[in-house]
């Protein structure tokens, strides 16, 4: 096995892969090729390290979108500090490398602070009304109890890198310029560890479930996002950890559509409703029953709205409004007396009682000249 070999080909995984499936192939080859267990076996040690190193370098974005494009080349005569490589880690590098130690000094690099992690969570219209608790199960890196995060065998230590003396860059000389680059024997940080933590193998951080309580506030909608701070990865080697980001999706209501803070329902009358006029009751989401009145003469999307029996404003004061939008349902099974009725009630019209069909028949009329 060479320190050239491809890193997707070690991990077993398309060039494509999404994250997921690249850390799932790490921790399957990683467990399998341990030396822990494969004791003795050099094989699988040096399989262990050449997969981790994929892994480091497929894991962080930049340094993946760097290997995508220039392969192994992108970690080497200056290139931007891949696994186990030498290169200019951020821009700083560059800066010292040609000004000197005034642009930030020689310092040992800081350990970068844990991931950010997304989790989408599904709720109900009538829990996004009325908010509430919940808890949530995520696996998640977290700091290693027992080194604490330092990557160290409990009893042991980490010591000052014998190549960098603790600084965790080397210079040297590459023409007029001296050149400072991140230590290839720490990787910029300045130590070494050289008995590993057997629980979280020298990275001071475990995958681990955890249980954490979520708090939704009334009034939030699809694409609300709420923020876990410190409950993302944990950092390398004790770093800080990064966030958790709760995105929310609000699961189709039967009855109510929404936007904002406006509920909209759309109600079916009958057309005798629509003609004389009436109450309807509409059920709310803070469980009460909200009277519309139904104006008569009512046509057919009509909107009817009722002030502050909307969602509420989030983290706000007052609420919405309901807007109900009005359907006039024409009857499709009428008994012999009520066509009776309906016979009685068409003789006695003159017209006037639906002026925006007479006013149609009337256009037509005069465009087609049947009136003269």
């Amino acid at each position: 096995m060479t320190a050239e070999d491809d890193f997707y080909e070690l991990l077993g995984v398309e060039r494509g892969a999404d994250d997921v499936a690249i850390k799932a192939a790490y921790r399957r080859l990683a467990m399998e090729h341990h030396p822990d267990r494969n004791s003795g076996c050099r094989d699988s040690e040096a399989r262990f390290k050449a997969i981790s190193r994929a892994y480091d370098c497929l894991k962080d974005p930049q340094k993946r979108a760097a290997y995508d494009r220039y392969g192994h080349a992108a970690f080497e005569n200056g290139g931007m500090g891949g696994p186990g490589g030498a290169g200019f880690s951020d821009l700083g590098d560059i800066f010292e490398t040609i000004f000197g130690s005034a642009f930030g000094g020689a310092g040992r690099q800081q350990a970068r602070r844990g991931a950010d992690l997304r989790y989408d969570m599904e709720i109900s219209l009538d829990e996004a009304y009325h908010g509430k608790q919940a808890e949530i199960e995520i696996e998640v890196s977290q700091t290693c109890e027992p080194c604490g995060g330092s990557g160290a065998q409990p009893g042991t230590s980490k010591r000052t890198c014998n190549l960098c003396g603790g600084h965790g860059k080397v210079r040297a000389q590459q023409g007029f310029f001296m050149v400072e680059r991140t230590c290839p024997n720490c990787n910029g940080r300045g130590e070494v560890i050289d008995a590993p933590c057997r629980a979280c193998r020298g990275e001071g951080r475990v995958d681990q479930v955890q249980k954490l309580e979520v708090t939704i506030p009334p009034g939030v909608d699809s694409g609300t996002r709420i923020r876990l701070a410190g409950k993302g990865e944990a950092g390398p080697f004790g770093a800080p950890a990064g966030d958790l980001y709760i995105f929310l999706h609000i699961r189709r209501h039967p009855v109510y559509e929404r936007d904002g803070t406006t509920l909209i329902t759309h109600a079916p009358i009958s057309f005798t409703t629509a003609a004389l006029g009436g109450t309807i009751e509409i059920p709310g989401l803070d469980g009460s029953r909200h009277a519309i009145e139904i104006p008569s003469g009512i046509q057919s999307g009509k909107q009817l709205r009722k002030r502050g029996a909307g969602m509420p404003v989030l983290q706000g004061r007052g609420y919405g409004d309901l807007v109900v939008e009005v359907m006039v349902e024409t009857p499709t099974k009428l008994t012999a007396r009520q066509k009776d009725l309906l016979r009685e009630l068409q003789a006695t019209e003159t017209g006037e009682e639906c002026p925006q069909s007479k006013g149609f028949f009337e256009r037509l009329k005069e465009w087609t000249g049947l009136g003269e």
